[in-house]
């Protein structure tokens, strides 16, 4: 028998601090942000919760407006969002032009990678991905949210001297 239940995840929440003009630490925001669900409300969702264009980033700078896009690195910055993968859902092939820092917070996924190899990640573990063209396939009954740093890289030069390129969804990114 199907289930009527959501099988969303809790918003997320995110506190902010930041410093007083004399410097005394404090408490700029405190919110529930409202994923991004650009595929429709049963398909993967996207919370961004912070994005500088430039490393190091400013701990002094107004704390940034964050639009709902598909989460991207600045090509010489810093982003940390999550992704919600719903059961049975995937990602598409896709590469990004960052080192990528990610931790499985809940669920499990299968990394997919465009040379045919797989790995399941589950709750607890990690992945640093260097710039590779991979999906993400979430191949169980519960939802799967990912916690990720994206930080941005050098192009990745081959030895032939080709250059690998960013794609979102196989495609070349624009």
């Amino acid at each position: 028998m199907a289930s009527s239940q959501t099988t969303q995840l809790p918003d997320a929440r995110l506190v902010v601090t930041g410093h007083t003009p004399t410097g005394t630490s404090i408490f700029t925001s405190d919110s529930i942000l409202p994923p991004f669900a650009p595929f429709g409300p049963q398909s993967s969702r996207f919370t961004t919760f912070h994005a500088s264009p430039t490393v190091p980033a400013s701990n002094t700078a107004p704390y940034p407006t964050l639009d709902a896009v598909l989460p991207r690195c600045p090509p010489t910055g810093v982003l940390f969002c999550i992704t919600d993968i719903q059961p049975g859902g995937s990602a598409p092939m896709h590469r990004t032009q960052s080192i990528d820092y990610a931790v499985v917070l809940s669920g499990e996924i299968v990394l997919a990678l465009d040379g045919g190899e797989e790995k399941t990640v589950k709750a607890g573990e990690f992945m640093v991905q260097r710039g590779v063209n991979h999906a993400w396939h979430n191949r169980t009954e519960e939802v799967c949210r990912i916690a990720c740093v994206m930080v941005g890289t050098e192009e990745i030069v081959l030895e032939d001297g080709k250059v690998l390129e960013q794609t979102v969804f196989g495609r070349k990114a624009e």
